[in-house]
C-alpha cells in the first residue's frame, strides 16, 4: 500500500519510516516537537526540511501513528482500523512530499484532493 501511494506521488523510489505508537508517546512527541500537550493521530517528520536536506533525497522521514487515535477515529467514521491507518499514512506521506493544509484553505483543498485521488487508487 505505502509503495503504491508513493508512486502515486512521483517519489516510487523514496523510502519513510513508519512508527506505530500508543497515546501516551505521542502527546509525549507531540508537546516536544510542536508544543501541543495533547495526543494526536498522526506526525510526520520530513527528512528534506532542516539543515540537510540533501543528504540523501531518497528518504523522505518518518511517520509516527497512534493507533489508540486511529482506533477511535475507525469507530467514529465507521470503518475499520486499517483503513483509518491507511488515510493517515497517506496524509503522512503528503505532509513528508511538501503538502501542508495548515498553509491555507486553498492548499487545504489541494491536500484533501490528493489524499482522496490516492486512497481510490489503493482501493
Amino acid at each position: 500500500m505505502a509503495r503504491k501511494a508513493l508512486a502515486a506521488l512521483g517519489l516510487a523510489d523514496a523510502e519513510l519510516s513508519i512508527l506505530l505508537v500508543n497515546d501516551n508517546l505521542m502527546q509525549e512527541m507531540n508537546r516536544l516537537y510542536r508544543n501541543k500537550d495533547k495526543t494526536t493521530d498522526a506526525l510526520a517528520f520530513s527528512m528534506r526540511d532542516g539543515q540537510y536536506p540533501d543528504i540523501n533525497p531518497a528518504i523522505l522521514g518518518d511517520i509516527v501513528i497512534s493507533l489508540p487515535t486511529a482506533g477511535r477515529q475507525a469507530k467514529e467514521k465507521g470503518h475499520g482500523i486499517y483503513d483509518e491507518i491507511a488515510v493517515l499514512l497517506i496524509h503522512g506521506m503528503l505532509h513528508l512530499a511538501g503538502y501542508d493544509h495548515e498553509k491555507g484553505k486553498k492548499e487545504e483543498a489541494r491536500m484533501r484532493r490528493m489524499e482522496k485521488k490516492i486512497l481510490e487508487s489503493l482501493y
